[in-house]
């Protein structure tokens, strides 16, 4: 695939260099040709420098051809404009934006423009490090209406089937860490000592879902 990234700062950068290790061609834009120094010697794709809003940089850039945009620059306005003009004018249908301001992002995600809110992501990330385990999502989607989580559980629930433990809670479990490998459980997976827990549900029902699993089930929910 031809990806074009707008910014060249440490995110595009670091986005360039894995996706042209992974095979892909990469055009990076930045207004600052400075910038372009975070690239490796080695790095083949093209760099061109200019505002990534601008058509005729996005010309340059081979966005008429790309599969995807990328706007990371350090401005909500212009990766936003950007974004827009990827999808509208040039019709790519795999537009991502970085926003700093969590409430721009959940109307932009709304307006059909996929967002990485970084500081509400970033918090998330700190969050789960000092808090206690399952108070903080590992994911949480633009709108913040949907999150995944990992959960402590009693241990009254091992022996239990993924399906009951979905059953008594609402909740989707996601995927199961088990001895440092992630699998995706199926109607008779039975949660394991030392089993972790993903459960996807709904941001606000996430605290009744916690106490139902920090409590043994009832001979019922086995």
């Amino acid at each position: 695939m031809h990806i074009v990234i707008m910014g060249c700062g440490r995110v595009g950068s670091t986005l360039a260099h894995i996706l042209e290790d992974s095979g892909h061609s990469v055009a990076i834009i930045d207004r600052d040709p400075q910038a372009f120094r975070r690239l490796r010697a080695g790095f083949r794709g093209r760099r061109v420098t200019g505002v990534g809003f601008d058509r005729d940089v996005l010309e340059e850039a081979g966005l008429a051809t790309a599969s995807a945009f990328v706007a990371v620059s350090s401005g909500d306005n212009s990766n936003i404009i950007s974004a827009r003009v990827a999808r509208e004018t040039f019709g790519v249908d795999n537009v991502v934006a970085r926003i700093y301001d969590p409430r721009r992002a959940e109307v932009y995600q709304r307006l059909g423009i996929p967002t990485v809110a970084t500081v509400r992501w970033t918090a998330d990330q700190i969050l789960r490090r000092v808090l206690p385990e399952g108070a903080e999502p590992l994911w949480r989607d633009p709108t913040g209406t949907v999150i995944l989580a990992e959960m402590a559980f009693n241990t009254g629930w091992i022996g239990t089937r993924t399906r009951r433990v979905e059953e008594a809670t609402g909740g989707r479990v996601a995927f199961i860490n088990r001895m440092g490998e992630s699998l995706v459980p199926k109607d008779d997976t039975v949660i394991q000592d030392g089993d972790i827990l993903h459960v996807i549900a709904a941001e606000n029902d996430m605290d009744r879902i916690n106490k139902v699993l920090t409590v043994a089930p009832s001979e019922s929910e086995h």
